[in-house]
């Protein structure tokens, strides 16, 4: 059993480690989670007597598979009720993460598949990122940064880089959103940044920093 302190860290590492993919460093830890490199050097040794991840001095810090399954099922549970919040309690999706990390330390295991059935199972929470299944498999669609796309080309937003507050009123301001349809009509040479129009609106101009944050679904004719 795992504090709620302790699956903040397992989640941030998961995240950190690009799923297990990779060593993260105490520092990097620290950096996330905005504290001191001691204290996240005492957690680190908590974590790894629990079997959730694994430590090799001058290496770095990964998730173990049973660290992998036990961050998967909080990443689970916040979703899920990002979902909830959105479409049942109707709060905008700027507004839902951080309810969303209070709710996902909820231990009952019955409430999160009973969640899950009255939700519909949703694939996707309200930012577009995929929601684990109970058996935490990950079925994620193709998806590349709208900066990447071609001009001419024409994409349908899917998923969201920053869930940051800021960034998500700005979508709201300009009219983004997930499922609308994005044609690049023109990208300048200078700073990458586009002329784009959404659902055949008029002609936006959208900064390399906000394309490299809006994930799309490319379409083909």
């Amino acid at each position: 059993m795992l504090s709620l302190v302790e699956e903040n860290y397992l989640k941030t590492i998961y995240h950190l480690s690009d799923g297990g993919g990779q060593q993260v460093s105490t520092n990097a830890i620290a950096d996330a989670i905005k504290t001191k490199p001691a204290s996240v050097s005492d957690m680190i040794r908590k974590l790894d007597r629990k079997g959730v991840i694994s430590y090799t001095k001058y290496q770095g810090v990964n998730v173990t598979s049973e660290g992998i399954s036990a961050a998967l099922k909080v990443i689970r549970k916040h979703r899920l009720w990002e979902v909830f919040l959105v479409q049942h309690l109707k709060f905008n999706w700027d507004e839902v993460h951080e309810v969303a990390e209070q709710l996902e330390h909820i231990k009952s295991p019955l409430l999160i598949e009973r969640l899950d059935e009255f939700l519909g199972h949703p694939k996707v929470d309200p930012h577009g990122d995929p929601i684990p299944d109970s058996q935490g498999v990950i079925k994620a669609r193709p998806q590349i940064k709208l900066g990447d796309l071609s001009p001419k080309s024409e994409g349908l937003i899917m998923a969201v880089n920053d869930s940051g507050s800021s960034f998500l009123q700005h979508l709201d301001k300009i009219g983004a959103y997930l499922g609308a349809r994005i044609l690049v009509v023109d990208k300048e040479e200078f700073d990458s940044s586009l002329r784009v129009k959404i659902d055949d609106g008029e002609i936006l101009f959208i900064s390399k920093e906000v394309a490299s944050n809006i994930l799309v679904e490319e379409l083909t004719s």
